[in-house]
């Protein structure tokens, strides 16, 4: 698989991806965008240093402006880029990944960069066709500025106790130095930096992922957990029960709170979101626009709808009010709205329906039978509505069915959705029975019967 992925560059650090890559990549961002200021910014893994030192010295030999804020968080990258007015930005990050990946998460402009811009950058890496040209290089600290101004846009929070479970990632000093400025009595779990992350995979999405979370939250008599991955762009919450709450769910506390303060505000969500999300923002008066998953797809509508709040499984939540994502406002928005509802996080979320739901089932499978299969359910369903926007997505009466292509691996993924479990199962069950392709592919790998999983958040 490419390295170039549908929202960012991703791959196995030392063998899919080289200081090379990231050498290359400096001079096609440079060559692109020669004598404008970039944000240069990186995580913890312990690739990072490298991959960011050749991506610099890229960026120099083709005449960009090197703005370099050392090791930081996602978010006070976007922070940087947006206080300094940079034009362009690139953060050495794999994100929620395991160790042995690294990667580039870029912007070129004040939208997400595209599927098609990566692909030219790519020819052009290919190519050498760089700008010859002679940089500056200075280095800045923006942590004290991120922070002071997260504490700011919150100066009135109720003190409740919240674990942090940074994941030993780039959240492992910030997010509880935030958390305790804003009056909270904050527990920390894996809060030393550690770009191996050997207590937990760096993906917070996967409940299993959060077991010493939901421990640590019940010791504690917590309100609530926050689990980061390892860029502090993504945050999965546990509630004082030691429930893992899903993103989608969460999504709805926000949704109320917003759409009361902004009627009629579009709310951006990914297409394998429960449908309670929709539904939520419709009740609340608010337009529901579904997209895309993925980060890129999600924020750059959320720009251009001018929403006032967007939303994924994953665990990205996007704010109006800050142009794109950050999951340690996410965490202050949520004590917030808790203050404003007057309860707990766990008694908020037993406000929230309630969906069956599967989890992504993933199927081995290459593109072309993959692509048969979706003409195939796109054809034999053409008497519901269909949505195309990513794979084939089918509207039932009281339910749906999805099946798209992974941009990352060989497979065809499903999930199914409906009110009722009985309902799920008919749905799966007549999809499997008019999809002769698709019933041949669950034959061959012995794929199980899946079960609802209300906390599935994976991507």
């Amino acid at each position: 698989m490419s390295i170039f992925k549908s929202c960012d560059i991703r791959g196995v650090y030392g063998s899919e991806l080289t200081e090379d890559t990231a050498y290359r990549l400096g001079r096609a961002v440079g060559s692109r965008m020669s004598g404008q200021h970039i944000i240069v910014g990186g995580d913890l893994r312990t690739s990072t240093p490298a991959l960011k030192q050749a991506l610099i010295d890229g960026l120099l030999q083709s005449g960009a402006h090197v703005v370099d804020i050392g090791i930081v968080p996602t978010p006070a990258f976007y922070y940087a880029k947006k206080a300094w007015a940079a034009l362009g930005g690139v953060m050495v990050t794999a994100s929620h990944n395991p160790a042995r990946y690294n990667g580039f998460k870029l912007m070129l402009g004040d939208l997400p960069i595209t599927p098609e811009a990566l692909q030219a950058l790519a020819r052009q890496m290919q190519a050498g066709d760089f700008a010859q040209g002679q940089g500056t290089y200075r280095r800045e600290d923006i942590l004290p500025a991120y922070q002071r101004a997260l504490v700011e846009a919150f100066p009135a929070l109720k003190p409740r106790r919240v674990v942090v479970d940074a994941g030993n990632g780039c959240f492992w000093s910030v997010a509880p130095a935030v958390l305790r400025a804003t009056g909270q009595q904050v527990t920390e779990l894996y809060c030393t930096p550690d770009g191996s992350f050997p207590n937990r995979s760096p993906n917070p999405a996967v409940p299993e992922h959060l077991q010493a979370l939901q421990a640590a939250v019940t010791q504690a008599g917590a309100d609530f957990g926050a689990a980061y991955d390892g860029d502090g762009d993504r945050v999965i919450f546990v509630d004082g029960r030691g429930r893992v709450q899903p993103a989608d769910r969460t999504l709805v506390l926000f949704i109320r709170y917003l759409l009361r303060q902004h009627p009629g505000a579009a709310v951006v969500y990914d297409l394998k979101s429960s449908s309670v999300v929709p539904d939520e923002v419709q009740a609340a008066g608010g337009q529901p626009l579904r997209e895309k998953s993925g980060h890129a797809f999600i924020k750059a509508r959320l720009l251009t709808e001018r929403a006032i709040l967007g939303g994924e499984i994953s665990g990205h939540y996007f704010f109006g009010a800050l142009g794109g994502d950050d999951a340690l406002y996410a965490t202050l928005l949520l004590l917030q709205v808790l203050d404003d509802l007057g309860v707990s996080f766990a008694e908020a979320m037993d406000t929230v329906p309630v969906y069956p739901i599967t989890p992504d089932l993933r199927l081995p499978c290459p593109k072309e039978r993959a692509q048969r299969i979706l003409d195939e359910l796109a054809a034999t369903f053409a008497e519901y509505p269909i949505d195309t926007l990513d794979g084939v997505r089918v509207q039932f009466p009281d339910g749906w069915a999805l099946a798209r292509l992974s941009v990352t691996e060989p497979l065809l993924t499903l999930r199914f959705e409906a009110h009722s479990q009985e309902t799920l199962q008919e749905i799966q069950a007549q999809v499997l029975r008019r999809s002769p392709l698709l019933a041949e592919l669950y034959a061959e790998q012995k794929y199980p019967p899946s079960q609802p999983h209300e906390s599935e958040n994976g991507q």
